[in-house]
Formats: C-alpha cells, sequence, structure tokens
C-alpha cells in the first residue's frame, strides 16, 4: 500500500505516521505531506527520518501542482486528510485561515484526487480511496440529557472552526455522490495522547501545573467533552480504510464523557503521584476560573456503534490508562515540551524549510 497522509507533522496525523510505519507491514511508501504551520513539529516524526518507505513534502494542500505531482510518482494508493487547522480559539479571532484551509484546501486536494483517480487502470481505481478526518464539533452541542451524536445527526456547527469542518465534510460527500469518488469519512471525539501541542487542554494543564502557572479553566469547567485516546483513534481510521463501505461516515469516539473540571482535577492528582510538588501541596492549588470563551459547546458525546457493529472497532484505552501514558509521555518528553515552549521547534521548522 502506498499513502498520501496530509498534515502528517501534527498530532494526530503525525500519530498515524508512525503506528503505519512500525505496526503495517503493508505499507510500502508513505508520502507526508506538511505545511509546517505553527503545530507542525519535524521532532514529531524523528522516530522514522531515516525510514525509506517515509517520504516528507513541505508543501499545501492547495497546491494542486504539487499533490497531482506526488499522486502521479509514488503511484499512490490511498489519501488520507488530518491537514486542518483545528484550534477552536484561534478560529474565533481569525477564522478566514480557517476556511481556506479547511474549505479550500478540502476542495483542491478532492478536485487533484479526483483527477488521479479517474486516470488509473482499472483493478487500481477499484482499490483507491479518500479518507477525511474530521470532527464531531460539526454536530453543534448537546444537552445533558441529549442522546449522543450519531452519524445521522444534523451538523449544527456553532465555532467558525467547527462550520469550516463542516464545509469540508459536505464537499467530501458531495464528490462521492456526484462523481463517485471513492471517500470515507471520520467523525472524532476529542483526541488527546503523546505529541499534542501544548495549547489543547491535557497538555496545557501537564505543562503549567509543572512550571507552577495558573491551570485556566473555562465558565464553570462543566464542559463535557468525549475523550479519545489517540493511538486508538489511529486504529480507527485504519480500520475505516481497510475495510469501510464506500461513502459512509463513521464516528469514533472514546465512550469516555468526563467535564474539563474533572479532567484538571484528574491530571493534578496524577502529576500529585508522579512528579510531587516540592512542599507536597497539590497541584490542584493552581486551578483558576476564567471567563467562558464565546460561543462554548457545552457536551459532546459520540455514538460508535456503527464502527463497533460493522468493523469489531472499540477503544482500548480507558479515560484512566489512557491519561496515565499521556502524563508518563510528557514527563518523560520534558526536552519535547520545552524545545516548544522555547520556540526551538520554530527554529527546527524553519531550517526545513529552507
Amino acid at each position: 500500500m502506498r499513502l498520501l497522509v496530509t498534515g502528517g507533522a501534527g498530532f494526530i496525523g503525525a500519530n498515524f505516521v508512525l503506528q503505519q510505519l512500525t505496526e503495517h507491514g503493508d505499507v510500502e511508501r508513505l508520502v507526508n505531506l506538511d505545511k509546517l504551520t505553527y503545530a507542525g513539529n519535524p521532532a514529531n516524526l524523528r522516530p522514522v527520518e531515516k525510514d525509506p518507505r517515509h517520504v516528507f513534502v513541505h508543501g499545501d494542500i492547495g497546491d494542486s501542482e504539487l499533490v497531482a505531482k506526488l499522486l502521479g510518482e509514488h503511484e499512490i494508493d490511498a489519501v488520507l486528510n488530518f491537514a486542518a487547522e483545528s484550534h477552536v480559539d484561534r478560529s474565533i479571532d481569525g477564522p478566514e485561515a480557517f476556511v481556506q484551509t479547511n474549505v479550500v484546501g478540502t476542495l483542491r486536494l478532492l478536485q487533484t484526487a479526483r483527477a488521479y483517480w479517474s486516470k488509473l487502470a482499472t483493478e487500481k481505481k477499484s482499490r483507491f480511496r479518500f479518507l477525511h478526518v474530521s470532527t464531531d464539533e460539526v454536530y453543534g452541542s448537546l444537552r445533558p440529557q441529549d442522546p449522543a451524536f450519531t452519524e445521522e445527526t444534523p451538523f449544527a456547527p456553532n465555532s467558525p472552526y467547527a462550520a469550516s469542518k463542516a464545509g469540508s465534510d459536505h464537499l467530501v460527500r458531495a464528490f462521492h455522490h456526484t462523481y463517485g469518488l471513492p471517500v470515507l469519512t471520520t467523525n472524532c471525539s476529542n483526541n488527546y495522547g503523546p505529541l499534542q501541542f501544548p495549547e489543547k487542554l491535557i497538555p496545557l494543564m501537564i505543562q503549567n501545573a509543572l512550571e507552577g502557572r495558573a491551570l485556566p479553566i473555562y465558565g464553570d469547567g462543566m464542559n463535557v467533552r468525549d475523550w479519545l485516546y489517540v493511538r486508538d483513534h489511529c486504529t480507527a481510521i485504519r480500520l475505516v480504510l481497510d475495510r469501510g463501505r464506500l461513502g459512509e461516515t463513521y464516528n469514533v469516539g472514546g465512550l469516555n464523557e468526563q467535564p474539563n473540571l474533572l479532567v484538571v482535577d484528574t491530571l493534578c492528582a496524577l502529576l500529585d503521584e508522579l512528579r510531587p510538588h516540592p512542599d507536597g501541596a497539590s497541584h490542584a492549588k493552581l486551578k483558576t476560573f476564567v471567563t467562558d470563551r464565546p460561543g462554548h459547546d457545552r457536551r459532546y458525546a459520540i455514538d460508535c456503534a456503527k464502527i463497533t457493529r460493522e468493523l469489531g472497532w472499540k477503544p482500548a484505552e480507558s479515560f484512566a490508562t489512557g491519561l496515565r501514558k499521556t502524563v508518563a509521555w510528557y514527563l518523560a518528553n520534558q526536552d519535547w515540551c520545552a524545545d516548544i515552549t522555547s520556540g526551538k521547534y520554530r527554529r527546527e521548522r524553519l531550517g526545513m524549510l529552507s
């Protein structure tokens, strides 16, 4: 199998790249196309930088000429689109970049993939796949008593980020129904785990606690998310790629609904155990409640019965086991974190671009 992975230097994409090259012997070539924006970190790919199967290319999914060249030269069998602007707070401050990458970029990627696919020989054409990785945020917000999101839940995005991802999902669906492009879509819940950029809740709280800084919690801290360990997510994506029904959407959830406040309390308890404060005080003393962000969705929850029923997938990690592994990884990889905090990773990134 020859894969084109877009956004493969980011959090979920890099975890997927590492998993494919270390656990799947059928990957003959993996072309990793990443624009290396602020969250794209070359250090994420160090374990495979000498793997001859891994080809890193700096570039934009909106560069149709480059994408066409990569598809043809490497005789790609499947495109997996992880590339996205994904931080809600940033989308509130600057929504245009999210539309440009998530909507326009996905459209151009689809157009280029379709042109390539349409010219393939019959057997290779029947094997080709375009898998689009999306989010549960396209479904909007749930009340405490509402059932979890299913694949049939109407879209109701509430942030510019969610709206841009909803637009990209619609385009993927349209390219299947209009042109017959063999597409698959996954909509996942909140991911956590190794390599996550420390602007997101879990790594931000870990780093702030270790540095003795405030742990900022939006509003009353009772916004609920379904937490999915990133490597479970990557396993699900590969299953969908291999066995998913064309044109279908598969929800991927961790079956771990937790309010943000409980997430922070659990992290503090783990850090009290694994990296106790010198004076014996709990890291929880650093909790600080701050003004809620605009349009903050109250609850997300994923019903992943479809992927379990059709493909036999279910998360391997509970919230307790996944969070412990995550904290242990960050404690063992403080150099990685320090490079981000200091900006060293940006200099390394610039070196790759020069």
